[in-house]
C-alpha cells in the first residue's frame, strides 16, 4: 500500500504542469465536533482572503477542499493528506489545528512534492519535521516567553504551571519556566494534564496547595479553555488572590461571552487581538466577519489562515502555476507583508513567522462586550523555542 502511495503521488507530481488552470489548496481541521469553532475560523479567514483578494492567484484559479479532523488524530491526519494528494491532486496543504496532526503529515511532503502552510499548530518542532514546512500561525514559545516577565514584574516570585500534556503545552511550561527562572522567579511545581481533561477541580486545589502566588497555563483553544478558567473562579483561585497569566489562547474572544465578568482583568501574551486597530485589521474583521455569520465567533484561527493564503497566493505566482514544492517555499523565505496582526515575515533560515507579541488585558469595549485590549507590544518576535530543538 505504501509503495502504491508514493508511486502514485510521484507521478502525480511529475505530472502537473502551469498548464493547469485550477489549483488545488488542501485543508485539514477541525470542522466538526467540539473543536469546530477553530475549523470555522479557519474557513473564515480563507474565505475573506479570497473575497478580498479574488480566487486567482497570478493567471490560476484556486480551489479549496476541506477535510475534517474533529480532535486531534495522527493517523487520521496523515490518511487524509495522502488522499489529498493522490485523489484530489492538491498542489498545497495547509490547515492543522493540532500539532499530532500537522507532525503526521510531515513526511509525505517531500515525496508528494507538496508545500505544508501550518495556520495554527503551535510546536516549535513542525517546521525542523520538512524544508516544505511554513507557519503562518505562532508558536508557544513565541507567546509563552513575554509573560514570564510580565509575571516576574507584576511582583510575583513562585508560580506554578498547568499545562495540557502534548507539544504545545510541553513547549510552553519550558518557554515559561526557562524566561521566569532567567528573571529570577521559581517556578514551584509543574503539572500536566491529558488533554482529555474537563474536570479541573482536583488541579486548582493542588495549585492552592502549592503556595504559588499565580499559575502560568496553557491549554488548547476551545471547551477546554473555556472549562479552565470558569473553574479558575468557581474554585475561589481569583479571590484568593492567586493570580492567572497565560498565552492568549485562554481568552479567545469566541469565549469572552460566556467567560464575561471573570476574565476581567486577566492578562495574557498573543500575535493577535480581534480588536487590534489598525486599517488592516479593520478590513480583514469586516470580511472574515462576514464570512464567519456571527462576529463573536471571529477568533485568532482566522488571521493564521489568511495569511497562510497570502503565503500560498504568492507560492503560486513564483511557480507560475507549476507543481513545485522546492521552489515554492523558496519564493517566500524572507517574504514580509502588513498582516491584520501587524507587521511580519517568514524567516528565510526556519520558515517560521517572525511577528509581534502583544500584552492585552480583557476589559470592556466601547459596546460593553469584553474585548482583549492591547496595552503594550513585544516586538519583532521569533521563535526562542527553535534553540531548545536544536
Amino acid at each position: 500500500m505504501k509503495k502504491f502511495f508514493y508511486a502514485a503521488i510521484a507521478t502525480l507530481a511529475l505530472g502537473v504542469s502551469a498548464e493547469a488552470a485550477t489549483i488545488k489548496v488542501g485543508v485539514i481541521g477541525p470542522f466538526s465536533g467540539p473543536f469546530a469553532l477553530q475549523g470555522k475560523n479557519f474557513k473564515a479567514g480563507i474565505d475573506a482572503y479570497m473575497a478580498v483578494n479574488g480566487a486567482k492567484a497570478g493567471d490560476n484559479d484556486v480551489e479549496i477542499i476541506y477535510r475534517d479532523v474533529p480532535q486531534a488524530d495522527p493517523a487520521q491526519s496523515k490518511a487524509l493528506a495522502q488522499e489529498l494528494i493522490v485523489k484530489e491532486g492538491v498542489q498545497y496543504l495547509a490547515g492543522f489545528y493540532f500539532t499530532p496532526d500537522a507532525m503526521a503529515a510531515t513526511p509525505i511532503l517531500q515525496q508528494g512534492n507538496v508545500p505544508m502552510v501550518v495556520m495554527n499548530a503551535a510546536t516549535s518542532a513542525i517546521v525542523t519535521k520538512s524544508p516544505y514546512v511554513v507557519r503562518t500561525s505562532f508558536t508557544t514559545w513565541q507567546t509563552s516567553t513575554p509573560i514570564a516577565q510580565v509575571a516576574k514584574d507584576s511582583g510575583v516570585d513562585k508560580v506554578i504551571t498547568v499545562v495540557s500534556d502534548y507539544g504545545p503545552g510541553v513547549d510552553a511550561e519550558n518557554a515559561f519556566k526557562a524566561a521566569f527562572e532567567k528573571a529570577g522567579g521559581n517556578v514551584v511545581e509543574a503539572i500536566r494534564m491529558p488533554l482529555s481533561t474537563n474536570d479541573f477541580s482536583p488541579i486548582m486545589q493542588r495549585i492552592k496547595d502549592s503556595g504559588a502566588g499565580a499559575v502560568f497555563a496553557f491549554l488548547p483553544s476551545g471547551p477546554t479553555t473555556l472549562g479552565f478558567v470558569k473553574a479558575y473562579n468557581q474554585n475561589g483561585l481569583k479571590t484568593a488572590g492567586i493570580q492567572i497569566f497565560a498565552p492568549g489562547d485562554l481568552t479567545q474572544e469566541s469565549d469572552l461571552p460566556a467567560l464575561g465578568e471573570s476574565a476581567a482583568g486577566m492578562q495574557t501574551t498573543f500575535h493577535y487581538a480581534v480588536s487590534h486597530d489598525s486599517p488592516e485589521n479593520k478590513a480583514f474583521v469586516e470580511a472574515a466577519t462576514k464570512a464567519i455569520g456571527n462576529p463573536a465567533e471571529l477568533s485568532f484561527p482566522a488571521v493564521g489562515a489568511y495569511d497562510g493564503m497570502h503565503v500560498i497566493y504568492k507560492m503560486i505566482e513564483a511557480t507560475g502555476g507549476e507543481q513545485d514544492a522546492k521552489k515554492a517555499v523558496e519564493a517566500v523565505k524572507g517574504l514580509a507583508w502588513t498582516s491584520p496582526r501587524g507587521p511580519v515575515s517568514i524567516d528565510a533560515e526556519s520558515r517560521h513567522i517572525t511577528q509581534n507579541i502583544y500584552l492585552r488585558e480583557v476589559v470592556k469595549g466601547p459596546d460593553g462586550a469584553y474585548i482583549n485590549k492591547e496595552i503594550k507590544t513585544f516586538e519583532r518576535q521569533g521563535d526562542p523555542g527553535l534553540a531548545a530543538v536544536k
